[in-house]
């Protein structure tokens, strides 16, 4: 294999680690979703698809649920509690006391009842309590919020996830046209070479060394194929097709994305738009609910509390009688812990340690979403560039490629100068594929930083 091929061999399979291989970081997704629309699928259907039917995006939706059935449970606490209570106990036999009343006759005044039936409706209703339900309350709808923002930061992953994948086999599927093309003129060229031979106007060497050099471009296309399959399966996987489902992509490679926007302020863009940012910012807020919540737990509570009771005995009703008897009760119960060996001091440390957690998480997060930022466009000004230079080098060599063969076939240019020009020119086509591949991702993942 020569050192051309050789070139084009690596430059494949720096596409397959641009463009393929990170789907291996992904988290699972696909699952049961609408059918694949009819006709050619567009990245609007794909990017559809694909939030329909991931596993993760839902398991974050059942999170945010989770936090908001949470939420609402805080707020609940504030509410009266209603409860129904219902009992029985046995006791042992005893001996029946009473007092004698008037011509002789015994009145019972505790008589032997065993069978000992209670039911009663209570009402429980803390209407003070220095601001603890309230805090605690605010901080379970910050971490709801938050847990919005993480479902939309999933979403905006998502998406990001499978458009890559689209582009990976918009790009696959023309580096196997790139590949195939190449073999085509390669096949060409040795007909003519073997012609030549049986004439003798070419030694055997060269019959041998254009074979060597289709060889190679065989292997290069097979594995570019593979390189197309791979990316297939991991479009259909995250759009959860099934996985023989044909998929015929509605987009060309050589569209370019427009030039990205001025610098000045993206970072501010970001810094407003972006989900995860924004759950950080609910979770701080939470965190200092939480600290008041729990300085509030050393304060006084006032409760309400109150009932209907209905027993046989009652035990309130005197002199005790095997019937049943209702009576009520209703106060109001004042509490306030003095002394609890420190819970208290202890709980305000752990909410005010986990406030400065948050908060540093988010200064880092500032300082990384700048550096991001800049990066991302930096990227696509650097992609655009390289697909115009690698426009500039295919017109090169195409052309260098057309006078080679032409004076080859004059007889003023040797085999060797062919198949270099040859290699030249599918070593220059990969290279633009995979900047125009690039160009799409820098493009989607300046989006994503932006929050946009």
């Amino acid at each position: 294999m020569t050192r051309a091929l050789q070139v084009a061999v690596d430059v494949l399979w720096m596409l397959a680690l641009v463009v393929v291989l990170p789907a291996g970081a992904a988290g699972q997704s696909g699952g049961q979703a609408p059918p694949i629309p009819a006709g050619r699928l567009t990245l609007a259907d794909a990017i559809s698809q694909g939030l329909a039917a991931s596993h993760r995006l839902a398991e974050a939706s059942a999170r945010e649920d989770a936090t908001r059935a949470a939420a609402d449970g805080r707020v609940a606490a504030m509410r009266p509690l209603v409860s129904l209570l219902a009992g029985y106990t046995r006791t042992n036999h005893v001996d029946e006391f009473g007092i004698a009343g008037p011509g002789g006759a015994l009145r019972v005044i505790y008589p032997d009842v065993p069978d000992n039936y209670r039911t009663r409706l209570d009402l429980q209703w803390p209407i003070y309590t220095s601001g603890r339900l309230q805090a605690t309350a605010r901080a379970a709808k910050a971490e709801l919020t938050a847990a919005g923002k993480d479902v939309e930061a999933a979403r905006a992953d998502l998406r990001l996830e499978i458009t890559r994948a689209y582009w990976a086999l918009l790009t696959a599927r023309e580096a196997v046209r790139v590949v195939d093309e190449a073999l085509k003129q390669i096949t060409e060229h040795l007909r003519d070479v073997r012609n030549r031979f049986q004439v003798g106007l070419v030694p055997p060497s060269d019959v041998l060394s254009v074979e060597a050099q289709r060889s190679g471009e065989e292997v290069l296309l097979i594995d570019a194929r593979n390189l197309q399959e791979l990316a297939a399966a991991d479009l259909r996987r995250l759009i959860g097709a099934d996985p023989d489902t044909p998929l015929e992509l509605d987009a060309a490679l050589g569209e370019v994305p427009p030039a990205p926007p001025p610098a000045v302020g993206l970072v501010a863009e970001a810094r407003s738009a972006r989900p995860e940012r924004q759950a950080l910012t609910s979770r701080i807020a939470g965190a200092a609910e939480r600290q008041t919540a729990a300085r509030a737990a050393s304060r006084p509570v006032i409760a309400l509390a109150g009932g209907l009771d209905y027993a046989r005995p009652n035990p309130r009703i005197f002199p005790r009688s095997p019937e049943w008897n209702e009576s009520w009760d209703a106060g109001v119960n004042f509490s306030w812990p003095l002394w609890d060996g420190g819970r208290v001091r202890a709980d305000v440390a752990e909410a005010a340690a986990n406030h400065r957690a948050v908060e540093q998480r988010l200064q880092e997060f500032d300082s990384v979403l700048e550096v991001e930022v800049r990066q991302r466009r930096l990227d696509l000004e650097s992609a655009r560039a390289a697909i115009a230079a690698g426009g500039d080098a295919v017109r090169s060599a195409t052309e260098a490629r057309r006078v080679v063969a032409e004076r080859y076939r004059a007889g003023v240019a040797t085999n060797t100068e062919v198949l270099d020009a040859q290699q030249q020119l599918l070593q220059v086509e990969l290279q633009r594929t995979r900047a125009l591949a690039n160009a799409q991702l820098a493009a989607a993942r300046l989006q994503r930083a932006l929050g946009r």
